[in-house]
């Protein structure tokens, strides 16, 4: 397998019983935070809030930081918000007139 992928067997190995790194370990221990302020929330809070929330807290991290782990977590906001219908059909309105009679096919530009 090794070959196939154009690893050392000793630096596969060196791999397998390294630790986490400081990043890795960090990021573990931010996502623990990002999915308590989750679900606080009742898993409405996107990246902005959950940024600010972590700001709040006196954590420094960036946005496309929380925005990356969230996605590596699964998480994500709610829009609550409702649908809004800016035109409601009048039923008691009588149908515009069909000018065309269905026919859609024209001879020449502008012609019909």
């Amino acid at each position: 397998m090794c070959r196939l992928f154009g690893v050392s067997p000793s630096g596969f190995w060196a791999w397998q019983t390294r630790p986490p790194s400081r990043r890795a370990t960090s990021d573990a221990e931010l996502l623990a935070r990002i999915r308590a302020i989750h679900q606080e929330s009742r898993g409405t809070y996107g990246v902005p809030r959950i940024h600010a929330a972590l700001r709040a807290l006196g954590i420094p991290v960036g946005r496309k930081r929380v925005g990356r782990l969230m996605a590596a977590g699964g998480l994500a906001g709610v829009h609550r918000r409702r649908f809004v219908v800016t035109t409601r059909r009048d039923e008691a309105a009588a149908p515009a007139p069909d000018l065309v009679q269905r026919s859609f096919t024209a001879e020449a530009p502008d012609r019909l």
